[in-house]
């Protein structure tokens, strides 16, 4: 159609070698798998933080029931551990 050959920029648009699209597919598949990555580990960070500062009290107060549960402490104790810990 035109006179000149099938494109100005040659075949393909890219210097006229298949490579170019395949090269750029894979850069473009890496950055997206990179993306995903790395927001699955922010939020993951999050999550361990959140674990690890807003429950300390709770996994005291867990462990004490726990203990009550099981018999060691009686519930004079248990009632005297729990006012501490709050």
């Amino acid at each position: 159609m035109y006179p000149w050959g099938p494109g100005m920029m040659g075949y393909g648009g890219y210097g006229g070698s298949p490579w170019w699209g395949i090269a750029m597919l894979a850069f473009w598949a890496l950055v997206i798998v990179g993306v995903v990555l790395l927001v699955a580990w922010l939020v993951r960070q999050g999550q361990g933080q959140r674990l690890a500062t807003g429950s300390a009290d709770d996994r005291a107060l867990s462990i004490l029931r726990e203990r009550f549960a099981r018999g060691e402490i009686d519930a004079e104790q248990f009632e005297q551990m729990r006012r501490t810990l709050q």
